[in-house]
């Protein structure tokens, strides 16, 4: 699939996926993602962010199966019946170990500028978030305009400390995302985006 495309034709033509082709992904492909990652933008030029490259399928098992427990259990508090839960857990399996790679992309406060207020220090951590969200934009965009596609999963949010361990990181790494990557088995449904009528609230 030729893609090279305008910034803007690429922007648009990015998918989230769930389900994969059985077809791999190379290094190369991947150490180009990870480049473009490297270029987004953070406070103070800090580039609060480090990433887990999963590629083996038994690794991507392990990891899923220790999300798996703990999503249960938040799924169980959200009243939700055992069958719904078996149901939803086996999709989100699926798509981890269904994509040939998957990047887990954390947040690194170690670098951050230290302020004596509070205020301002969560402010800070809040650029360092914003700015994670840029590399992984970065990351969706390279994938996409490589012919490849992409799922971004916030699974790790709800269980950083799992995800830690089982990938044995270093504690200063906190989880935020998961990204699958590979080839669509097919085209996703695609959710109408709100007109810039509704998204602008102010413009003079």
């Amino acid at each position: 699939m030729d893609r090279s495309q305008s910034i803007m034709q690429v922007i648009q033509g990015r998918r989230s996926v769930r389900a994969y082709q059985q077809r791999g992904v190379t290094a190369a492909q991947l150490t180009q993602i990870l480049e473009a990652a490297r270029w987004a933008p953070s406070p103070h030029g800090r580039q609060p962010w480090r990433f887990a490259v999963i590629t083996r399928f038994e690794l991507r098992e392990h990891l899923s199966n220790a999300m798996a427990v703990q999503w249960r259990k938040h799924l169980a508090l959200d009243g939700q019946d055992a069958a719904t839960i078996d149901i939803r857990l086996a999709k989100s399996r699926q798509r981890i170990l269904g994509a040939p790679a998957s990047i887990i992309a954390c947040l690194y406060l170690a670098d951050l500028d230290y302020y004596p207020d509070a205020e301002r220090q969560a402010a800070e951590t809040t650029m360092a978030i914003q700015s994670l969200g840029c590399a992984v934009q970065n990351m969706l965009l390279m994938t996409y305009s490589l012919g490849l596609d992409s799922g971004w999963m916030c699974a790790p949010l709800f269980c950083p400390d799992v995800v830690r361990a089982a990938l044995e990181l270093d504690t200063a790494l906190i989880p935020h995302a998961l990204i699958t990557i590979g080839y669509a088995a097919h085209d996703p449904h695609r959710r109408e985006r709100h007109s810039l009528t509704d998204l602008v609230v102010r413009w003079e």
